[in-house]
Parts: C-alpha cells; sequence; structure tokens
C-alpha cells in the first residue's frame, strides 16, 4: 500500500469513533501492537528528543525500503508512534520524504493532544523523515 492509502484507511478508522475518548482508548490498544525496538536499541541515541514520555525509535533499511521499530513509557505515545510506523514502515526513502502528515489534522489528532503530546508527535515525525534522509543520502551515493 501506499503511504496515502494507509493514511485514507487510518481516517477512516478513526472516522469510526465520535467521542475522543473512544479514539483515545483506539490509540492505547494501536500501542500494544508497535513493532518492539530490540533492547540493545533502547539507548540515549534512539531517544526521541521534544516528546514528554520517553520514545525510542530505531529505523533499518532493508532491500531500499525502510522499516522502522519504537517503544515508549506511555500508552498513549506508544499508539501514536504506531500510527507513524504504520504510514512510515516499509516505505522507500523518497516516499517517506514527499509524504504529508495531514492525516493527522484529518483525524483530529494535534488538536486534542497537550501542547507537549504535540510537540512530541512532530518530533517524531521529524526523526524518521531525518532516518528517510540518511538512507536517500546512503543510495545515492
Amino acid at each position: 500500500m501506499t503511504i496515502k492509502e494507509i493514511q485514507e484507511q487510518i481516517v477512516s478508522e478513526f472516522s469510526m469513533f465520535e467521542d475522543w475518548m473512544d479514539k483515545y482508548n483506539y490509540l492505547i490498544e494501536m500501542g500494544k501492537e508497535v513493532p518492539r525496538i530490540d533492547e540493545r536499541f533502547k539507548t540515549n541515541n534512539h531517544l526521541i528528543s521534544g516528546c514528554q514520555s520517553r520514545v525510542w525509535l530505531h529505523a533499518e533499511n532493508r532491500d531500499g525500503k525502510v522499516y522502522f521499530t519504537a517503544d515508549s513509557d506511555a500508552v498513549i505515545t506508544k499508539g501514536i508512534v504506531n500510527l507513524l510506523i504504520r504510514v512510515f514502515s516499509g516505505q522507500s526513502p523518497e516516499a517517506i520524504l514527499e509524504a504529508d502528515t495531514d492525516f493527522i489534522e484529518q483525524i483530529g489528532l494535534k488538536e486534542h493532544l497537550s501542547p507537549t503530546r504535540s510537540n512530541g508527535l512532530v518530533s517524531m515525525v521529524k526523526q524518521m523523515k531525518l532516518y528517510a534522509q540518511v538512507y536517500k543520502l546512503k543510495q545515492d551515493n
């Protein structure tokens, strides 16, 4: 699936819920399914700065696609990072770099997060795009 198709699927899933508490509960459930980062990558080098809670993110390039794993010490944050992993993992560096993240506004997530969690979300997207940029540069050389 393309990034756009995955984003549309997520928007559709969230549109089934009218109450934001139900959406939060859905995010918490999604957090239980986050592709777990290997313990050896739970280091300061893999911590995302700018997040209220601790979030570790690891990326690897396999066959020209970027794959992400993560973990967090907060259940909502695990759900948020899993949403982003769903969108970006298994995609090419170019597709990740070109992708917009309008789906975040479409599902209303940004407006319902605290300012610190919202900053953390932006930091997660930025870090994923940085990984993609590094892998793109390696491919180009």
